[in-house]
Formats: structure tokens, sequence, C-alpha cells
């Protein structure tokens, strides 16, 4: 038997009952069941997440859950997930990676707009996203963002009841969720980057547990791995943390893994950009590079100003 430990939104329950058909898909296919657990995340619907714990409010209890072992594995959105890891755990899987790139979703029954340059000035967009907020902010300094928190059905019921004119979710989990029709506008790079990790799940076991180990290297992409690892070394290096303004565009072609990040204030006035290229089995390696190459462009000013929002 192994027990999955997941928090209990819709999108959550989505990532584990995939892990789940996935796991009964390999050739020793153990049982498989949930665990439910609540998060301070899912607690506290009101404040912004950088004003109650910031970093792992919603995956601390999860990775309790597996370490006291109540459950086997812990599945996170690997963009929550932080690159600092918890003493006995150990991050044993990434499967494939979902499209990873934000959406902007307009109300019902509002024209479709072709790009960001479409919004009305002054428009009113929730996110509850520095990095989002930073990098719209870039681009359109006359919008205001405005915090928003809930769940993705709880989000676009406020979108839709006008009190926002727009907002920003990942497209992963629209899709995972079948809203993808709600989708007005794909914000991509060069425009805005999406967060460290996003559209990616992140497996975790307990380090000592070797036969659950090898049971989840069996459903590991190694092309998604390689770009985990060298975003999340940006980070780490970087040591910005999970809601810094910090956006990460990674590819594999052959055996080269390309890396770019991006790094903006908190109000949008000030962008960094690097990117460097190296083997696949260097990633870790190419995250520091383009971690110290932010480094010398200034990133510590940027970052310090952002740790006291």
């Amino acid at each position: 038997m192994i027990r999955i430990a997941t928090r209990k939104s819709a999108l959550a329950l989505w990532q584990a009952h995939y892990l789940a058909d996935r796991l009964r898909r390999l050739p020793a296919a153990p049982e498989v069941a949930l665990v439910p657990i609540v998060t301070a995340g899912d607690t506290n619907q009101s404040d912004a997440l950088r004003q109650f714990g910031g970093t792992g409010v919603f995956t601390r209890e999860v990775q309790i859950a597996v370490l006291d072992q109540r459950a086997d594995i812990a599945v996170h959105s690997l963009k929550d997930l932080p690159t600092q890891s918890n003493d006995g755990l150990v991050l044993a899987a990434v499967p494939e990676r979902e499209l990873r790139c934000d959406a902007l979703l307009l109300p019902l029954n509002v024209d479709a707009i072709q790009s960001l340059d479409d919004i009305p000035k002054g428009a009113k967009i929730g996110t509850g996203s520095p990095r989002r907020q930073a990098q719209l902010l870039y681009l359109r300094p006359d919008l205001k963002l405005c915090e928003i928190r809930g769940n993705v059905d709880t989000r676009i019921r406020k979108l839709d009841e006008g009190l926002f004119d727009a907002i920003i979710l990942a497209e992963a989990g629209l899709r995972r969720l079948e809203l993808a029709d709600r989708i007005s506008l794909l914000l991509e790079p060069p425009a805005v980057y999406p967060a460290v990790g996003q559209g990616a799940l992140g497996i975790e076991c307990r380090n000592s547990d070797e036969t659950t180990r090898a049971l989840l290297q069996q459903i590991t992409c190694n092309t998604s791995l390689a770009e985990i690892l060298a975003e999340r070394s940006l980070l780490r290096t970087l040591r910005a943390g999970c809601h810094a303004p910090l956006g990460t565009w990674s590819s594999v072609a052959g055996d080269r893994l390309t890396l770019t990040g991006v790094l903006l204030s908190v109000d949008g006035t000030t962008r960094l950009e690097q990117t460097a290229s190296g083997p696949v089995d260097s990633a870790d390696q190419i995250g520091v590079l383009v971690a110290e190459q932010l480094l010398s462009s200034g990133a510590a000013r940027l970052l310090s100003a952002s740790n006291s929002q």
C-alpha cells in the first residue's frame, strides 16, 4: 500500500489522483490510498501568502504527514515546494511537465483580447503572486494589481462577480481542471516568465524508504527533471524564496539545456535577465551560473527590497 498525502483542493486532488493512476499502471502496481491534509495556506484565505508564512505554506503539513509515517509520499505543485530540502525527505520523482505559462482570464461575456495592450487603462487585475504583479507592472505600470486568494473556482467566481477586471492563473491548473475555455490570453515569454517549477509535480518520500524511491523513479521524466533541477538551483542560489519576483524558462534540445532567469523589482520598474546553456547532466551548475550572472547585475538589491515588503 502506498499512501499519498495531498491537500484537499480540487487541483491538489487532481494531482494526487493523477499520481495514483500512474502508480497503478506500473508493472508491479501497488495499492494506493489518499491521505487528505489541511495546510496553513488552505485555512487562511484572506492574507497575502508572504504575510503569514510565505515559503512552504502549502507544503509543510503535507511533508510532516510523510515524516511521521501517516503517509508514504507527498505530491506537490513544484512551484510551491521550497528548494531547501526537509530533513528526512527527498524529491524522488518529477513526472512529465504540463504546459507552464500563466493565463489571463476575463469575466464571462467580455470580448476577447489579443494582447496586454488591449486591457483598459487602470484595470483591476487579481493575482497574489509578486512575480506576476511585477512583470505586469513592468509592461503596464497603469494597471492596479490586487491580492486575490482562494482556490481556482473561488477566484473565477470573484472575477465573474465583478470584483476584478481580469485575473491571472496558471495554464496548467486550468487545463487539469478542464477550465481551459476560460483562458482569454496566454502570458508567455518574453513578456511574462512562469515561476520556478510551474506546471510540474514534485513527489517526495522519506529518504530512507528505498523501496518507494525505486518505485517513483519509474514515473520520472528525465527532461522535466533536468529543467526542474536547473530552475530550482537558480532559485536556491539566489536564496530568493518561491514568492520572489523571479521568472524562469528552461528547455532541452538534444543533450543541451538552456535556462533563462528574469528578476524584477516589486514595483516592476527594474528588470534583470540572464541566460546560460550547458550539458543536460550539468543542470544544477547551469542554475548556479544564471544566478551568479543575475547577482553580478544587481539582483541582491532587488531581493533585499522584495524581502522587506
